[in-house]
């Protein structure tokens, strides 16, 4: 395994052990940090036989030549000493631990996954900036705000569920689109997570994430080019994992308490049962984004409700549930660009998706609009030009 590999998979374990040894979070992860500087600086020429004890060693080292004599040894013992909270059980991992302590309450979502992103997924300042779209200098101050609001929380005031399913599903977007893969990880915590709390929506969240992972094989082509859903060879799906979703979603959905996850992985789960796209049940998946702007007033649900409407009544409907929202959202000018291909009016479409790529903030995206424009170009080019729809 390469070494910036291994060090990204030790770090939450190295993390979550000086805590527990008295460190606070904040101390830690500067620890941990300076530890891997070290580590990619001797690594090369001499790589230790035991990786995770020579982290753990080295990072230690470095909080306690920072650590504050007297003062910052009594609170080192103090904290050493805490119990695991009641809440989370012995049986769960450090990562998730630490899950719970970066989605603290007084974090916001945005500032929680951040800090997730930068001390558990092991992405840099500024592939977390490039992922928010803001300058790496801003990203940088809203972690270390982050990191000071932490700095004094032990692990028995857990964060709150709510928040820790948001990062876990913020987190898992970025690993599903992102240059780093943290889907797995976010999948295997998110089944720690509905065993241990039970939770309607801890199990939707989980239902989601694997119908989405299950389509995963047939998202793109091998020369790293996107594939859209309607062409996606349903062949390479992962049955599996498509049942094992369904199944934890029926399961949620029993209970009568419905949720946002559990609302998107009910249109996830439709696009899996349709064998083909043409047998997509679009009605049913209206109804269910019309459930999901019910429970959130979320401006991308309404834009996705617009697309499946799109799909069920006509690209005119579509177009006409596009036009109520505000054109600045994202992928707004790609769904409009679709559908006016769909609705014969390829100029207009053309020149949309050209547009979309122009604005689109993911490589594969931009390539996948740009692709689109220029095959209409190419295809008006064989025919004769027709007037964009009034």
């Amino acid at each position: 395994m390469r070494d910036d590999v291994l060090l990204r998979n030790l770090t939450p374990t190295v993390i979550a052990v000086l805590v527990r040894r008295g460190a606070d979070f904040a101390a830690a992860e500067d620890a941990v940090q300076e530890a891997l500087i070290e580590a990619m600086r001797v690594w090369p020429q001499d790589r230790p036989r035991d990786p995770q004890g020579w982290l753990i060693t080295v990072a230690w080292r470095k909080f306690l030549d920072a650590a504050r004599a007297e003062a910052s040894r009594r609170q080192r013992e103090e904290l050493a000493g805490a119990e695991p909270p009641a809440e989370l059980g012995a049986a769960v991992d450090d990562t998730l631990r630490l899950y719970f302590l970066c989605a603290h309450p007084s974090l916001s979502p945005a500032s929680a996954v951040a800090l997730t992103l930068r001390a558990v997924g092991g992405l840099t300042t500024r592939q977390i900036a490039e992922a928010y779209l803001v300058p790496e200098a801003t990203m940088a101050q809203r972690i270390s705000r982050a990191k000071r609001t932490v700095s004094g929380v032990r692990f028995n005031q857990p964060g709150d569920l709510a928040t820790v399913l948001r990062v876990l599903y913020l987190v898992f977007n970025e690993g599903y689109s992102g240059e780093v893969d943290l889907a797995a990880e976010a999948i295997r915590l998110a089944r720690q997570v509905a065993a241990m709390t039970r939770d309607e929506e801890a199990a939707g969240l989980l239902a989601l994430m694997l119908l989405h992972h299950a389509r995963r094989p047939a998202r793109t082509r091998p020369d790293g080019s996107l594939v859209p859903l309607a062409e996606q060879d349903r062949g390479l799906w992962d049955t599996k994992l498509i049942a094992e979703g369904v199944g934890v979603l029926q399961a949620a959905l029993a209970r009568d308490r419905l949720g946002e996850f559990q609302a998107q992985a009910a249109v996830a789960a439709l696009h899996a049962d349709a064998r083909t796209a043409a047998e997509t049940d679009w009605v049913q998946i209206v109804e269910w984004y019309d459930e999901l702007v019910r429970l959130t007033g979320s401006p991308v649900a309404r834009l996705n409700r617009a697309v499946a409407v799109g799909e069920a009544d006509g690209p005119r409907a579509g177009l006409a549930a596009l036009a109520e929202l505000d054109p600045a959202l994202p992928r707004h000018t790609a769904a409009v660009a679709y559908l006016h291909e769909r609705d014969g009016d390829p100029v207009t479409a053309a020149r949309l998706y050209a547009e979309a790529a122009r604005a689109a903030s993911n490589l594969a995206e931009r390539d996948h609009l740009t692709r689109q424009a220029a095959r209409l170009n190419e295809r008006l080019r064989g025919a004769p030009e027709r007037r964009p729809t009034q």
